[in-house]
């Protein structure tokens, strides 16, 4: 079986490649934040809750369930209206 690869090159003027730096920035701090809000609970589930260091560890509650990719796409709404910035982008 043939597999297909296609390749699209795009041009965009000088206001359209601001956007779509613009949009870029804000896509990766949504991810990152996602992301984020994942290690965070990982890393509290790693150490004995007796022997965490505060400093360096978030303890998070126990009943705290797994940030998975449901939990973040129904709190996305929820951050657009908080963060007005995350509206630009389009879906």
């Amino acid at each position: 079986m043939l597999a297909f690869n296609y390749r699209y090159r795009i041009y965009p003027d000088a206001p359209q490649e601001q956007q779509l730096i613009e949009w870029m920035d804000i896509s990766r701090g949504a991810y990152n934040y996602a992301l984020r809000e994942i290690k965070d609970w990982c890393d509290s589930r790693k150490c004995l809750s007796d022997r965490c260091s505060l400093d360096k560890e978030y303890i998070i509650p126990a009943d705290t369930k797994f940030p998975n990719e449901i939990y973040q796409l129904n709190n996305l709404p929820k951050a657009k209206k908080q963060f007005l910035r995350l509206k630009e982008v389009p879906s």
